[in-house]
């Protein structure tokens, strides 16, 4: 993360205002804001999250963002951990029953989902505050649970288009996720939180958690939603389970290869909602070369992550590998002699096999289908055989074999003894 630069007491409304609108989609209401902030004390933003994986990337990174330009004007933002949530499982967008995590399972993937928020989050404790749901919501008994319900209707909670969508289709709505959006919204009254912050799929949720509090006898929320970030492929949203992401921790190498690739279509969302360039040179680069767009992009992303980077490095590598070269700084895997000696013949040793020691793939099944599908690289030629073996030989030459999966990950093998 970069060097948080000083925080910015006591900017006249209208000027935060124009940086908080910034990316924005919904803003319930815009005139609530400019009241709250009108106060001249710092406000409570909330963001939850349920952490049902333990790796963020760029789309977690854009409404992070955002958490980040209320801390630099002042603002305490509340990192809120749904450890209790998440075992629900948001239903939000969803067209089934998700299974539900154990409270364990939650606790441990917010240690991971902690730390990467750390790339983008001010850390002094004026600015930050991280709760975790659990606190409340565990020790709510039934009765409590039947109070909460008793302050909404079936009818409203109906009214979110995915349950809507599912009833309609005859598809099964457990009782439990009717009771996520009040869950969610009663942590920003536990919170009396000022602002909350979500992915436009969050709106519906956000907005009970805003009536919530009126009914609670609180000022209610103002609710900021953010766009969900459209990964590689150009038309889903950014998922690691899709592949069509860039990780948070990605080396700087990966990341601005990653970035050159962005679709053309997806430049002015990506600048908008990553970078703080100001409008008019995002029009001027979006007018230019895209090649030219791109760059300026991935410098200035990898940056933001990787201040410490060779960015032309970086960028070089990207060049070389896009002529079919290979980089010189690339993992190196030492295969160990014992994988030969178990193999029906000592003398030569699978390249599935080789793709899953080299961390290329999880299994010789993954291995078998990038091979069939022409995603791998044998020191730069393709190899589709999945049959394919290396001897002995070619793996104790000088360097090694060089294997590549897709445009740039690669692996040095080399036989150890």
């Amino acid at each position: 993360m970069q060097e948080p630069a000083p925080i910015r007491w006591n900017l006249p409304v209208d000027e935060q205002i124009d940086l908080l609108r910034r990316g924005v989609v919904d803003l319930v209401s815009e005139d609530d804001l400019r009241r709250k902030l009108a106060k001249g004390q710092p406000l409570r933003v909330k963001l939850g999250a349920d952490p049902t994986r333990p790796d963020l990337h760029l789309g977690h990174a854009v409404i992070l963002r955002k958490m980040r330009q209320f801390q630099d004007l002042g603002h305490k933002v509340i990192m809120l951990i749904g450890d209790f949530t998440a075992m629900i499982g948001d239903p939000s967008g969803k067209s089934k029953t998700r299974p539900p995590l154990t409270l364990e399972q939650t606790r441990e993937n917010a240690k991971s989902y902690l730390e990467q928020c750390r790339l983008i989050l001010r850390q002094e404790p004026e600015v930050l505050e991280v709760r975790f749901n659990g606190e409340w919501l565990e020790p709510m008994g039934y009765a409590d649970v039947i109070r909460l319900a008793s302050r909404y209707t079936v009818a409203r909670i109906m009214e979110r288009d995915d349950f809507k969508k599912r009833f309609e289709g005859g598809v099964p709505i457990a009782v439990h996720e009717l009771l996520y959006p009040l869950t969610q919204g009663y942590d920003s009254v536990a919170l009396e939180a000022d602002v909350e912050l979500g992915g436009t799929d969050q709106l519906f949720n956000n907005l009970v958690g805003r009536a919530l509090q009126r009914d609670y006898g609180q000022e209610s929320q103002v609710v900021m939603t953010l766009p969900l970030l459209v990964g590689l492929d150009g038309t889903e949203k950014m998922s690691k389970s899709l592949d069509n992401y860039i990780g948070l921790t990605d080396e700087p190498h990966e990341m601005f290869a990653k970035l050159m690739k962005v679709p053309d279509p997806l430049l002015d969302n990506y600048f908008t909602l990553l970078t703080d360039l100001p409008r008019p040179r995002i029009e001027e680069l979006l007018a230019g070369h895209p090649v030219a767009a791109h760059r300026e992009l991935a410098r200035e992303v990898v940056a933001w992550f990787h201040p410490d980077a060779d960015l032309d490095a970086a960028e070089a590598r990207f060049r070389s590998v896009a002529r079919g070269g290979i980089p010189e700084n690339i993992p190196s895997v030492t295969v160990p002699a014992a994988e030969l000696a178990n193999s029906a013949d000592p003398e030569r040793i699978s390249l599935v096999k080789l793709v899953v020691l080299a961390g290329l793939e999880p299994s010789n099944g993954a291995a078998r289908k990038l091979m069939q599908n022409r995603g791998l690289k044998l020191n730069g030629e393709v190899v589709t055989d999945a049959q394919a073996s290396l001897t002995r030989e070619q793996l104790c030459a000088e360097g090694g074999v060089v294997i590549q999966k897709g445009k740039d990950k690669f692996a040095r093998l080399v036989l150890g003894s």
